[in-house]
């Protein structure tokens, strides 16, 4: 009887077992395939970039199609700001001597000075050596005080007890190396006084062979770039170079500083054929070479490979990699670049 019962209960086990088995809704841990992944910014298995259009909206992306054309053939130079001789000037000591400030106290580095006006005075050290030409030239007007008139006298007697330091040019201070009761040597320089507008730049050119084919250059100042007319090539050899000197116009000189370094991007008068391109659009690829992002498709950036030359400092030429009509990010480009 027993056995009858148990005959059923092992068929009912072995036609269950056999039956698939579903886990209940919230407790699924079988073989389902992983969820798909979300539509974020990725990069793809052939080096482009999937980066959909709110990604792009939200991280600036600009893309620009390039067109081709001849451009000046530029080099990069070293330079920096200098002095120009006839708008600027040094205010030197002329005898050793003990320094008073002037009518309006000691010039600060960066106040307007006007053309003659007294910035200090020196007091001479009596006899010896440190007799002043002032001390001189009066003596020699006491020995004329019968042709010489007496206001003359006068006035080289009040020079005598103090030498006057006067602004050769109106401008701005850029420098000032002295205080109130300092002693001063003969012929040290206690103040330099630009004007700010009338900066010059200068270039070193290690190639001599290319001082005749220089037809003009730029320079960049903040993110403006700012033009610059060649003044003239020097014939003598400093630092195994020869100075190049640059005048530019524009508030933005304003704001350099005498002896600050810069980049100077000079135009030669030969061309090159090439496709120019914001300088921001250039990135380096894992292997150090450089490429530029292009926009193939409404949400895909392929990377190229391109050869590019320096143009104005805010601009590069590519000659080769791109062709025209490409269209290639120039903003956000480091960010695309970034993305993995």
């Amino acid at each position: 009887m027993k056995t009858r019962l148990l005959i059923p209960a092992l068929c009912l086990v072995v036609v269950l077992g056999t039956l698939p088995v579903r886990a209940g809704e919230g407790h699924d841990h079988g073989d389902a395939p992983p969820a798909a992944a979300g539509n974020g910014p990725k990069r793809q298995p052939d080096g482009s970039v999937f980066l959909p259009k709110p990604a792009q909206r939200q991280i600036g992306v600009r893309t620009l199609a390039v067109v081709p054309g001849k451009l000046p053939r530029a080099m990069e130079l070293n330079g920096k700001v200098v002095m120009d001789p006839n708008a600027g000037g040094k205010v030197q000591a002329i005898v050793a001597g003990r320094v008073t400030p002037g009518p309006r106290g000691l010039p600060l580095p960066g106040q307007t000075v006007r053309k003659g006006e007294v910035l200090a005075y020196v007091t001479p050290e009596i006899g010896g050596q440190g007799r002043s030409l002032a001390e001189s030239r009066l003596r020699r007007l006491r020995e004329l005080s019968d042709t010489v008139p007496r206001k003359v006298i006068e006035e080289a007697e009040a020079a005598v007890a103090n030498e006057q330091l006067r602004a050769p040019v109106s401008g701005v201070v850029a420098s000032a190396n002295v205080v109130s009761g300092q002693v001063v040597e003969a012929r040290e320089t206690l103040f330099e006084i630009v004007d700010p507008q009338r900066l010059l730049i200068e270039a070193l050119l290690f190639d001599p062979a290319l001082a005749g084919d220089i037809a003009g250059a730029t320079i960049t100042v903040g993110e403006q770039q700012v033009p610059l007319r060649l003044l003239g090539v020097a014939r003598s050899l400093r630092d195994q170079a020869l100075p190049v000197s640059f005048s530019g116009q524009g508030a933005a000189l304003a704001g350099l500083a005498l002896g600050q370094p810069l980049k100077v991007f000079v135009h030669s008068r030969r061309t090159v054929q090439g496709m120019a391109i914001p300088a921001a659009a250039l990135m380096k690829s894992p292997v150090n070479q450089d490429i530029v992002w292009v926009k193939t498709a409404p949400e895909r950036f392929v990377p190229r490979v391109v050869t590019a030359e320096p143009l104005d400092g805010g601009n590069v030429v590519v000659t080769a990699g791109l062709q025209p009509g490409d269209r290639v990010a120039v903003r956000a480009a480091a960010l695309i670049n970034q993305i993995r």
